[in-house]
């Protein structure tokens, strides 16, 4: 077994030596290239032919970093490229990316491309959550994100759902609040609609300049111990070296500022940070992994030197590059504000011609119309005529009904004449009935009134009839008494004629004079009606 792996890279060594070329895919942020290298290439050979192919003159920033094991190492460009620990399959894959961070990137970052690829990457390392960012600003990051990538808003192109298929926000942001999709869109939308004007290098700056400004942007992190056997993480960046605690990568416990450092030395796996205030204590710190060790001496120097670069007067390479920036930036300016006053001079000429059109077509509708007038017009002078026609002998006939309602009317009047003195004699005959009504109404009243009267002289009388009898049955009785109990002193005969009479005859004669009394009443009330 171990022989047949003894002659199989025995045969792929034979094989890369016999190869004059080898293939490598260079993976940047936005795109991916392959290039054909020699095998005698070192890391500089390949690295400027990739900044040519990109346009890339800021190459200090930049290396090419590759995958190793457990962790990550970048290409050495004094060394052969085959030379390193990197994946012997072609292509053979490595990665373009920014090595170093500028401390501020407006003043330091001269070509657009620069910048593009910055932006790129400080974008991927907020959404991997490489780099923590805040909900509001991962937002607003958002906002400038689509800004860069789809230009100004316009509520009838960027209608909701545009974004649908965009990572624009970390998913600990996401998760962190219950809310949908449409609502973050929302929330980004109205922030994309405030950076009208931008243009895509504007807002990748402003991108940026936010970024630079969260805890964690342009730090790498690798874990240490100090000395005691503490676990700790040290931070490089722009600005130092910073430690801090495993679980708080935001705050560090204490930071170490280039410019006060006085050296770094590395030996036997230990590190030493030697401040230059020499009362200050040596910090000293390892790390297990010789290739982690080997990856922040590196990181370590290079920003060292960025550090200082900064802080003495650009070259005249950076010069010219910063001056050449300054002429494209204003050309492109220029160039931007011609094609400003374009677009507004055309939209301004397409408003013309939509006013235009819209106005010729008002103008042929209104032709139509008048045309469609026309000839109403003329078949309602048709109909006119005919009408006007037929109106003369309507006339006529009419005229002739006049003659005959005319005609009409005077016998109606006569007729009338007789119906009006035929009312009145009506009228006055039913006043002279609704008078003898009345007065027959008044007659039965009071004949009731005289018949109710007549009842109560009638009960009267016979009231008084019943009382003279009882009366006269009275002096009867006395009478009968006194000629049977007393001698006959006086003689029959004697008594006068008239107070002769019975009983009988007594009752009769007063019966007989109430009745022709009341006859007599009943006649002489005749005689009045």
């Amino acid at each position: 077994m171990a022989s047949a792996l003894a002659a199989k890279m025995g045969l792929n060594s034979l094989r890369r030596k016999q190869a004059k070329n080898f293939n490598v895919r260079i993976t940047t942020m936005d795109a991916d290239m392959e290039f054909s290298c020699e095998v005698k290439w070192k890391g500089k050979d390949l690295f400027d032919l990739v900044c040519r192919a990109l346009g890339l003159r800021e190459t200090w920033f930049f290396g090419f970093q590759y995958d190793v094991k457990d962790t990550v190492a970048w290409i050495k460009m004094d060394k052969k490229v085959l030379d390193h620990d990197v994946s012997k399959e072609e292509p053979i894959t490595l990665n373009f990316l920014a090595k170093f961070y500028p401390e501020n990137a407006e003043e330091e970052l001269v070509q657009d491309i620069t910048q593009h690829l910055f932006f790129l990457q400080v974008k991927n390392k907020i959404l991997e959550e490489e780099i923590y960012c805040p909900p509001e600003a991962s937002v607003l990051l958002a906002s400038y994100a689509v800004q860069a990538k789809y230009g100004d808003y316009d509520p009838n192109v960027h209608k909701l759902g545009f974004l649908a298929q965009e990572e624009l926000l970390p998913k600990r942001v996401i998760n962190l609040y219950q809310m949908t999709a449409e609502m973050w869109e929302e929330r980004i939308t109205s922030c994309y609609a405030e950076h009208r004007g931008r243009t895509r290098e504007d807002a990748e700056m402003e991108y940026l300049k936010i970024a630079q400004d969260l805890e964690m942007y342009g730090i790498s992190y690798f874990p240490i111990r100090n000395k005691k056997g503490t676990d700790l993480l040290l931070g490089v960046d722009a600005l130092g070296l910073h430690i801090y605690d495993p679980d708080n990568k935001l705050t560090p416990k204490c930071s170490f500022p280039w410019n006060e450092i006085r050296n770094i030395s590395y030996s036997d796996r230990e590190f030493a940070i030697k401040p230059l205030d020499k009362k200050t204590d040596v910090f000293k710190f390892n790390s297990s992994k010789l290739r982690v060790n080997k990856l922040i001496l590196q990181l370590c120097m290079g920003n060292h030197d960025l550090f200082m670069r900064r802080r003495r007067v650009d070259s005249l390479e950076v010069q010219q590059m910063k001056a050449q920036a300054r002429e494209e930036r204003a050309r492109k300016r220029v160039e931007r504000q011609r094609l400003e006053r374009e677009k507004h001079l055309r939209e301004v000429a397409e408003r013309a011609r939509d006013d235009l059109e819209r106005r010729l077509i008002q103008l042929q509708d209104e032709a139509h119309m008048a045309n469609d007038a026309l000839l109403r017009s003329e078949e309602t002078a048709d109909l006119l005529a005919e009408k006007a026609q037929i109106a003369e002998e309507e006339a006529k006939l009419l005229s002739q009904k006049a003659s005959e309602a005319e005609a009409e009317m005077q016998r109606i009047k006569v007729t009338a004449i007789r119906s009006e003195e035929e009312r009145r004699m009506m009228e006055q005959k039913m006043l002279e009935a609704e008078m003898m009504a009345l007065k027959m109404a008044d007659e039965s009243e009071r004949r009731a009134m005289e018949a109710d009267q007549l009842k109560q002289d009638l009960q009267e009388a016979r009231d008084s009839e019943r009382r003279a009898k009882h009366k006269l049955l009275e002096i009867t009785s006395k009478s009968t008494y006194s000629a049977v109990g007393m001698p006959s002193a006086v003689p029959g005969d004697v008594m006068p004629p008239d107070l002769s009479f019975s009983r009988e005859n007594l009752s009769f004669d007063f019966k007989d004079t109430d009745m022709k009394r009341l006859s007599m009443e009943i006649e002489k009330e005749k005689c009045v009606t």
